[in-house]
């Protein structure tokens, strides 16, 4: 039996991109077996001579890609379906003649409830229906519950009985010679058996979410039948603009609960629903910043406020190439690391998101849940992305103990922070205080290439600038000249953290004294109650360590920028030899 040709080149050319790269894998008579991951509990367009339909990938891989098969069935663990009425009597007779052979009932009682059972009995209906010339399509859908991902000496005697029928069915020389597609779906890659997964029989095939031009179609064709209500923000380009990581079936529901409700669709609706539903695809491990600060609230660091202006400047004006593919924010705690990041989001004018904690105690959990939110990350393009504490979240090289977890969340988020084509798309912020024990492969040239390291204020302007701009932040009314010139006689050497305690406290005793605004006395008595966290030997080795990781001399202070790195060297590892041995005094 020969392949069928080749579907014209203008049908090929109508399809999605994964679906025209599934069709010439297939007619190159390579593979037969397919694993599409991804995006796939979305709408696909369906191009049909009266117009394009959206329909679930089901009904797309039947109707498109399984259009002239003679046969087309579908399973999971729910059960078994067919693409027409013909098939389904079909396969009813073939598996009457199964249960006179074998002595069994499941034409009349019903296919058997485990996989692995029902496997066998397409296997030997795929069989019989090859030798017969016919033409199938099969799909099994959430895969991942029929070979999941793990060790095979963990795995049930169900499940390694499905992983070797779907592995000969991988590399079955007749269902290559034959028409015979398999489509393996799962949403997450990463938690299907890796025996399948990397079999040099199945070719994977990422779904992924829909770019700006596939969402501007899937917009305008829902405008067309139930246009917005009146008085709605936005028009079909802005919508699909701000849609940006939505999949068709989020921008559906958006327009329908619009439409039903008679409410008009706001720029501020838009995002607040936009906010709920990336924050829910991604179970909870992105959070959106919204930050009602912007850079002209930092004060000090002087030179690492323009650094990141300029840069704000550039994705402004579009020149993205210009722009470095992430930073290293550092310096010893209270400095403003999380501050500075969040007022680079409010002044930048692009999504900015906060990556959670995305490790899971349950095997594959972790690894599936990066893979997802990295796919949304690359569809919402232009963000911002901010990882706080990075020094524990991302992870290094190290497998021990943890089954290579480690080592495998690192490879992935090291790969798509070295993609070049993702550079002023995708721009990532790596928050520490301790940027020496951030691996070295993520914060080289070609990832978080920038370094910025953050120091406390050393002079009484510095420390006024920050007084105002905590005030400022924390929205207290400006203090009197005499009141500011008490605080910076009397604030020693407060970080920016600690002067925002102490007006927050001071601001509390003014209200609960029903003053109209702080005084002195206010900010005496919390100054004077205030004890600032003591750790001198952390806060000398976070110094140090900071001033190694800079990569810009402008950006340290006085006192450092002569020193001999080997000394810095030298004073580091001291430092560390103390926090190991002694608790600090």
């Amino acid at each position: 039996m020969t392949v069928s040709p080749p579907k014209s080149e203008t049908y090929v050319e109508a399809l999605p991109a994964w679906a025209r790269n599934l069709s010439e894998k297939y007619y190159s008579r390579s593979f037969s077996m397919f694993l599409l991951s991804g995006n796939v509990r979305d709408l696909v367009p369906l191009r049909r001579p009266n117009g394009t339909d959206f329909v679930p990938i089901e009904e797309f891989l039947a109707s498109a890609l399984f259009g002239q098969r003679d046969l087309v069935l579908q399973y999971d663990r729910g059960g078994l379906s067919f693409g027409s009425p013909d098939t389904q009597a079909d396969f009813r007779r073939a598996l009457e003649g199964y249960d006179s052979f074998h002595g069994t009932n499941y034409a009349r009682g019903g296919l058997p409830r485990n996989p692995d059972a029902v496997l066998n009995l397409l296997d030997n209906y795929l069989r019989l229906r090859i030798a017969d010339g016919r033409k199938i399509g099969l799909v099994i859908d959430f895969v991942e519950t029929i070979i999941p991902a793990g060790d095979i000496s963990g795995m049930s005697a169900e499940d390694r009985n499905s992983l070797v029928i779907l592995k000969r069915w991988a590399r079955n020389p007749s269902f290559l010679n034959a028409d015979v597609t398999i489509c393996l779906v799962s949403e997450n890659q990463i938690e299907v058996n890796q025996g399948i997964v990397q079999h040099p029989g199945v070719s994977a095939i990422a779904v992924s979410l829909p770019d700006y031009s596939e969402r501007l179609d899937f917009v305008r064709s829902q405008l067309k039948t139930q246009p917005l209500p009146p008085g709605s923000e936005v028009n079909d380009e802005i919508l699909t603009q701000l849609g940006a990581g939505l999949k068709r079936v989020q921008l559906q529901g958006l327009i329908s609960h619009a439409v039903e409700n008679r409410q008009p669709l706001t720029l501020k609706t838009l995002a607040e629903r936009k906010k709920e539903l990336i924050e829910a695809e991604s179970g909870g491990l992105l959070e959106f910043v919204q930050s009602r600060f912007d850079l002209s609230y930092v004060a000090g660091n002087d030179q690492a406020k323009r650094k990141l202006q300029d840069a704000a400047a550039a994705i402004r004006a579009g020149n993205t190439d210009v722009l470095p593919m992430g930073y290293v924010i550092c310096g010893p705690v209270g400095t403003g690391k999380t501050f500075i990041t969040t007022c680079f989001a409010g002044e930048v004018g692009i999504p900015a998101v906060t990556l959670k904690n995305f490790r899971s105690m349950w095997q594959g959990v972790t690894e599936g849940n990066l893979e997802r939110v990295l796919s949304l990350l690359k569809a919402m393009c232009p963000i911002v992305v901010i990882v706080d504490e990075a020094d524990a979240q991302l992870g290094d090289r190290s497998s021990s103990g943890d089954s290579g977890v480690n080592n495998r969340v690192f490879a992935q988020i090291a790969q798509f922070m070295g993609n070049t084509e993702l550079r002023g798309k995708v721009i990532w912020f790596l928050l520490t205080c301790r940027p020496d024990l951030v691996p070295v492969d993520l914060k080289r040239q070609g990832r978080a290439e920038e370094h910025i390291a953050l120091f406390y204020p050393d002079t009484m302007e510095e420390r006024l600038a920050l007084l105002r701009a905590m005030q400022r932040k924390v929205g207290t009314a400006p203090l009197p000249s005499e009141t500011e010139k008490f605080f910076l006689d009397h604030c020693g050497n407060l970080s920016g953290a600690d002067i925002e305690a102490v007006l927050v406290r001071s601001h509390m005793r003014s209200s609960l004294q029903n003053k109209s605004a702080v005084d002195a006395e206010d900010l005496k008595a919390a100054l004077d109650d205030f004890i600032p966290p003591y750790y001198p030997t952390e806060i000398d080795l976070q110094n140090i360590v900071a001033v190694l990781e800079c990569t810009s001399k402008s950006l340290l202070p006085k006192q450092y920028r002569d020193v001999a790195r080997s000394e810095l060297i030298r004073r580091a590892n001291a430092l560390v030899a103390i926090s190991r041995t002694t608790p600090d005094a």
